[in-house]
């Protein structure tokens, strides 16, 4: 899973399918998904690109990309942002489920 920052984000967004899952150490939902994202990107790591940014030190960041709660997965291809999960009831099953709404 890539790290992002502001440095690295744009470029590592812009091409094919990306998903970036905004988390927090304090967000007890999201270390409850990241074993389970890192799955993800076991099965479907050759089609998409899997990314994460914490959004310590990167507040401005996750603001910009109007990331307001987490846990927050936002799905990009191209560059061009086409979804965003969040909330505490969000699971792996919807997570998966908009992966393969773009693999069609």
């Amino acid at each position: 899973m890539i790290e992002l920052n502001k440095d690295n984000f744009d470029t590592e967004t812009s091409t094919g399918l990306v998903i970036v899952d905004f988390w927090g150490e304090s967000c007890g939902r999201c270390m409850e998904l990241m074993p389970s994202v890192h799955e993800l990107e076991k099965t479907y790591g050759d089609k998409v690109k899997f990314c994460s940014l914490n959004i310590a030190g990167q507040r401005r960041l996750a603001m910009a990309q109007k990331v307001m709660g987490l846990p927050s997965f936002l799905i990009f291809k191209d560059g061009e942002r086409k979804e965003h999960l969040s909330g505490e009831d969000l699971d792996i099953d919807q997570i998966e489920q908009a992966i393969k709404s773009y693999l069609v």
